[in-house]
């Protein structure tokens, strides 16, 4: 199939200075060359996305660039032998909205090594609903749990719970039988918190965070989107032999603490990054289709705009006013 009408898209540009994304009319001799044309079926919101369209923090690494870091879709043209006009495949990051143009068009182009076929039990829907937030999470379970991590050491701290890594945090790791303790600074989301399988939740608004080089050792481990004060306190509140996964900075980018958890209670620090092997994203996405597969999909999605809406959905995530996933429709 042949793409020659022009198609809607996203795209962020840069003029005199000031950053911003408009809906436009564009054609394939417009968007980044690859291997793969996919028609895209559903993108989604991160925050990484509002800050990209916002002009909040530097993400394009150039301009004109089609927003989205995420997309899913309909392969339609293939030059590379594992992929066949008719796949259904998903796209996360692989440097889309940063040097690529990405998921917010009816149309995509793509390397062959950045999409991954849809595994048997999800679809166009539920992977982009899943999404970074969804697969940051995988992996970051993936990794705690190569580290030594199961319930039986006891309670798992999320932070950021009502965002979309904590929410889906929640919902795995208490699904796989441990015991999540959330924190949110939302504490009227409590009971969304408890749907999704929190046992505890706490409020971040009333949280002491101590001083001392080691706390009182409460939890077993943890999965932190805030970095800064509350990534340290963390490492000295964790029990020995306990793993933290570090997916965000949504606090602060910086970390002051002292080695004594590291050496004293053998204490992990695990950095999550979505830059992994293609092999290791296979094995997640069908581990996303078995045992870390959301119970509270539809609950976590709290949101679905279509694209013509889009322009008019990112000032709420810079604003920390969202619960939960936004999924894009595009077609």
């Amino acid at each position: 199939m042949q793409v020659t009408q022009p198609f809607l898209a996203y795209r962020i540009d840069r003029v005199d200075e000031k950053i911003s994304g408009q809906l436009q009319r564009i054609t394939l001799d417009d968007i980044s060359p690859g291997d793969i044309i996919i028609r895209v079926h559903y993108s989604n919101i991160n925050y990484k996305d509002a800050l990209a369209a916002t002009g909040t923090a530097p993400i394009l690494r150039h301009f004109p660039l089609v927003g989205g870091i995420d997309l899913s879709g309909e392969v339609i043209e293939s030059t590379d032998e594992r992929f066949n006009t008719g796949d259904l495949v998903s796209v996360l990051g692989c440097e889309l909205s940063e040097s690529r143009d990405g998921g917010y068009a009816e149309y995509a182009r793509i390397t062959a090594d950045s999409p991954i076929a849809i595994p048997h039990g999800l679809d166009t829907r539920s992977v982009m609903a899943i999404g970074t937030a969804g697969f940051t999470t995988a992996l970051a379970i993936h990794r705690m749990e190569i580290n030594g991590q199961n319930p039986d050491q006891g309670p798992i701290l999320v932070t950021g719970a009502t965002g979309g890594v904590g929410s889906f945090a929640v919902d795995m790791l208490s699904s796989k039988g441990y015991e999540v303790h959330a924190l949110t600074g939302k504490p009227s989301e409590r009971d969304y918190l408890k749907r999704l399988g929190a046992h505890k939740v706490i409020d971040r608004n009333k949280l002491k965070i101590g001083t001392k080089p080691l706390e009182s050792a409460r939890w077993a481990g943890a999965i932190d989107s805030l970095g800064g004060d509350f990534l340290a306190w963390i490492t000295r509140s964790v029990k020995p032999w306990g793993n933290i996964a570090s997916v965000g900075l949504a606090s602060s980018p910086e970390l002051r603490t002292t080695v004594m958890p590291f050496i004293l209670r053998s204490v992990s620090v695990l950095g999550i990054n979505m830059s992994v092997p293609r092999e290791l994203r296979i094995e997640l996405w069908n581990r996303l289709a078995n045992d870390l597969k959301p119970c509270h999909l539809e609950e976590i999605v709290t949101r679905e705009v279509s694209l013509l809406e889009l322009p008019q959905a990112f000032d709420a995530f810079i604003a920390g006013e969202i619960t939960g996933r936004t999924v894009v429709k595009i077609r």
